[in-house]
């Protein structure tokens, strides 16, 4: 667990240089708020999952790369974790701090921004306590004895754990102060929804279950809509 831990004050250390750093001035309270709820709603949800999925955790903690990982991947998970959480809080400091390229939004849509950066992440947590082959990378994991995982959440979407990636993303932004930020978050969206087809295609291949699951949950990340 401890391993889990360091993984998560890690990406909270890089987050908090990144915005400090573009801002030039860690006197902005609404960043140290978003660190601190960033570090708890994490640590709380690894605790939690934790109890289901300690294998999960401690491989998602460490492994960014594997041996079985297609090659795209490699490239797609580099772009999309650098997007996300580099470039659009450094593009939200920057546009807070010195371009004011769009008036700043309003009180309520910028609370409303932290809590869908909350939500976000609960529905990630979600999706780790129901599949245990929810890892980082994009593989069949034949050591795991792989299979469908259509139980929880995974009834509504096929890929709920990114589908809390737009609402953190987005209310990140929001809550910094940045529609300019919440626009740019189309480039880490679009770059998952990329990742999403080629591991769709990788699970039709080595899940002979998968076509029927298709049918059965239609949509990938939004009910009703995709």
């Amino acid at each position: 667990m401890l391993r889990v831990f360091v993984r998560i004050l890690t990406d909270a250390v890089v987050v908090a240089v990144v915005l400090f750093v573009a801002a030039g001035t860690v006197e902005w309270p609404r960043a140290w708020l978003l660190l601190a709820v960033l570090l708890v709603v994490r640590m709380v949800s690894a605790i939690l999952v934790f109890r289901c999925q300690p294998t999960l955790l401690l491989e998602r903690a460490t492994v960014l790369l594997h041996r079985d990982q297609p090659r795209p991947d490699r490239v797609l998970l580099f772009a999309f974790m650098t997007t996300a959480f580099m470039g659009l809080p450094a593009v939200a400091a920057r546009d807070v701090f010195r371009w004011h390229v769009l008036p700043a939004p309003p009180s309520f849509l910028v609370a409303l921004g932290l809590v869908l950066f909350v939500l976000g992440w609960v529905i990630v947590a979600s999706a780790l306590r129901e599949n245990a082959f929810a890892v980082t990378v994009i593989r069949f994991q034949g050591e795991r004895r792989h299979r469908l995982v259509s139980t929880g959440i995974y009834k509504v979407i096929r890929h709920p754990m990114y589908a809390g990636n737009p609402l953190v993303l987005v209310g990140m932004s929001l809550w910094l102060g940045s529609y300019i930020a919440a626009l740019c978050a189309i480039v880490p969206l679009g770059l998952l929804i990329v990742r999403i087809s080629l591991e769709e295609r990788l699970l039709r291949r080595e899940l002979a279950d998968y076509g029927e699951y298709v049918k059965r949950v239609p949509y990938r990340l939004l009910p009703g809509i995709w």
